[in-house]
């Protein structure tokens, strides 16, 4: 991939680079390595992996919370094969303990703002006081080691207290956002079996209340595990009912409970001892539960914000989306750094687009987080929040979710001067980023500045072969100390082997389709499982929503590639049009000859169709795979669990358009 100025956006001020987490972890590494830039960083950080966590370890003052030294590179990494890989045999490490480690009251630990009131700040203080409560409520309810904690719950403080008091005695924290319809959270939590239940009675969303008691009694209900409720007063009920028809659930009001009357302890809790389960979409059956153990996720979220998003104890840390997203669990580890977390709980496109600079213009956040279809919205309705806001503090923008047009690389550049622009690609499996920014490399449109540290990640062909320069699946080839323990309900690791190493046996196959260049930086495509294949030619569907969704009158698209059993290929273009804009012939030309013209012949549709909307995961993901498994003749509940999409009827859409007779013959558009 060749650089040119026009692509350049931002380049650390040497001061910036200078005084960046990661110099100072370069320079403590110096006599010894000799490191002389972030390529022969990231190099020897992605094979020497016993000498660079242990690195982690030690630059973090770990030590001094475990008790562990990390000198002895044989107790770092064990088992180096994957799946199954064994980290720092022996360590003992809890989660929410390095979280409160902080101990300066100066600084807030939490500030919560809403769509009304107030933001509210939270000390260290009172956010220990919180969680020892809560935890002495755990251990009265009989909670211990490996029992489930499971919440129903917004983005509050409540939240983050209930997973750190899981963690301090030693429990397994899963969370599901209310805004999930019953069958969604009940497909997750049969599988967690939790013994206790904290959830709210509801939430706000753009400007509307949503009660979920009823909710909450149906999931309760119908979870026999369950022998304790803790209800959280998030829209002021206040009134005490019971929430659930059954007697043989005890229910608690979190503001009645007693206060601590013991110091906050935690459990004496090893390395992969796990601390929560993450979840798939379900948007392909039933949803996978990801364990991840509490010293993984503490190294890697320590590195991954520290070292990668230079995180500091003064910032403020802003990230949007639903306890259901990894992101919140990405937020969360903010603590870990002393940073404050802003919590916002409501639509970020409330009362207006511009509402995450408004959140951050009144919280005065330093870092804040994004979805790409946000920017790619900002982008499209003309925002211009520097301009508009006061975001003085504002020095960090990352997104994710999903690749981002360049258009967009260049309006936030414009919008936001200044700014450091950090798209990051992960995902649920890690908690954590894959490839990401570096506060010693500059960012250039539409691309990642390099793989992580500690993550050996290639692009490779269908063979194996490494790829530079070209397209290929996204592959890990040596372990990371996040990657899951195991997947819920899955004793002899068949679906966790299934998910990541049939391919590529050995190595973790993330899904994704990427080109790394010669230097480093590297480029999202979309999804492999759903990448384009006309002709022979591999093509991301990204790069078609950049040229499509920048077309006057196109607010959003999906594409979609799907083998027939006769063995032709139907490549059909759904798009979201604007107001009072009519899918005519026009219109459908003006699509083809930019597709024709931006990328080429092959990537122009069989068939455009107008859509009243395009189905996503609830974190915001289009449902190309399981509109694709339509299209071959899948039936929708094959292919959806039901509360885990946005716009689900649209997939009924697609079952009538799937078996239209007007699509057998000829189907190109032109």
């Amino acid at each position: 991939m060749m650089s040119t100025d026009s692509d350049l956006l931002w380049s650390p001020t040497p001061d910036q680079a200078e005084n960046s987490n990661v110099a100072a972890f370069m320079r403590r590494l110096h006599e010894e390595r000799g490191l002389a830039d972030y390529a022969q960083l990231w190099r020897w950080s992605s094979t020497d992996l016993s000498g660079f966590w242990s690195a982690v370890w030690e630059f973090y003052g770990l030590d001094a919370v475990t008790g562990h030294p990390a000198d002895r590179p044989g107790q770092v990494l064990a088992d180096s094969v994957m799946p199954g890989a064994r980290w720092f045999p022996g360590a003992r490490i809890n989660f929410a303990e390095r979280c409160l480690a902080a101990d300066d009251d100066s600084r807030p630990a939490v500030v919560a703002v809403g769509e009304r009131g107030e933001p509210r700040a939270i000390s260290w203080a009172e956010l220990r006081h919180q969680v020892a409560t809560v935890a002495q409520a755990l251990r009265g309810m009989g909670v211990g080691r490996g029992d489930c904690v499971a919440g129903y719950l917004p983005n509050l403080p409540q939240t983050v207290v209930a997973l750190l008091a899981a963690a301090s005695v030693g429990a397994v924290w899963t969370v599901c956002s209310p805004d999930f319809g019953t069958p969604s959270v009940l497909a997750r939590l049969r599988q967690a079996r939790p013994t206790v239940l904290v959830a709210a009675d509801g939430y706000w969303h753009g400007g509307k209340e949503y009660d979920r008691r009823p909710a909450v009694a149906e999931i309760a209900d119908k979870l026999p595990p369950v022998r304790h409720l803790l209800t959280v007063d998030s829209l002021c009920t206040s009134s005490y009912q019971p929430w659930t028809t059954r007697a043989d659930i005890r229910q608690h009001t979190w503001s009645a409970l007693p206060e601590a009357e013991i110091p906050l302890s935690f459990a004496d809790t090893s390395f992969d001892h796990p601390l929560w389960i993450l979840w798939s979409s379900g948007t392909t059956g039933v949803p996978k539960g990801i364990v991840q153990g509490h010293g993984g996720i503490t190294v890697e979220l320590l590195k991954a914000l520290g070292l990668g998003a230079d995180l500091r104890p003064d910032d403020r840390f802003l990230f949007i989306g639903s306890t259901s997203w990894m992101v919140w669990n990405f937020l969360v580890g903010g603590l870990l750094h002393g940073s404050t977390v802003i919590l916002y709980d409501g639509s970020p496109t409330h009362p207006d687009g511009d509402g995450v600079w408004r959140i951050a213009e009144r919280t005065g956040a330093t870092v804040a987080g994004v979805g790409a279809a946000y920017l790619a919205a900002g982008e499209k309705a003309g925002a211009c929040p520097s301009a508009t806001f006061d975001l003085p503090r504002l020095r960090t923008v990352l997104q994710t979710g999903s690749s981002l047009p360049d258009s967009a690389w260049h309006w936030a550049h414009q919008q936001l001067p200044g700014i450091w622009f950090q798209s990051i690609c992960g995902g649920t499996d890690v908690c954590s980023a894959l490839a990401a920014a570096s506060a010693l490399l500059p960012v250039r449109t539409g691309r990642i500045p390099a793989p992580a540290l500690g993550v050996a990640l290639a692009a490779w062909d269908s063979d194996g072969r490494p790829l530079t320069d070209e397209q290929g699946e996204l592959v890990v080839t040596a372990p990371m100390p996040s990657m899951p323990l195991y997947f819920v309900g899955d004793p002899d690791g068949s679906r966790y082997r299934a998910g990541y190493f049939d391919t590529y046996p050995g190595v973790w196959r993330h899904g994704d389709w990427v080109t790394i260049g010669a230097d480093l930086s590297v480029v999202v495509s979309g999804r492999s499982d759903s990448t384009l294949n006309r002709m022979g030619v591999r093509m991301g569907s990204a790069d078609s929503y950049a040229v499509v969704e920048q077309l006057p009158g196109i607010a959003d698209s999906l594409v979609i590639g799907a083998e027939q059993p006769d063995g032709s290929y139907f490549m059909p273009l759904s798009v979201v049009t604007g107001d009072d804009v009519a899918l005519d012939d026009d219109l459908r030309a003006r699509i083809n000859a930019a597709i024709r013209r931006e990328l080429s012949p092959r990537h122009v549709p069989d068939v455009i169709t107008r859509i009243p909307a395009v189905p996503r995961t609830l974190t915001g993901k289009k449902l190309e795979v399981p509109v694709k498994r339509i299209l071959q003749g899948a039936q929708v509940a094959e292919v959806s669990s039901e509360g885990a999409v946005t716009h689900p009827e649209m997939l009924a859409w697609f079952a009538e358009f799937a078996a239209a007779p007007s699509l057998s013959g000829d189907r190109r558009a032109g």
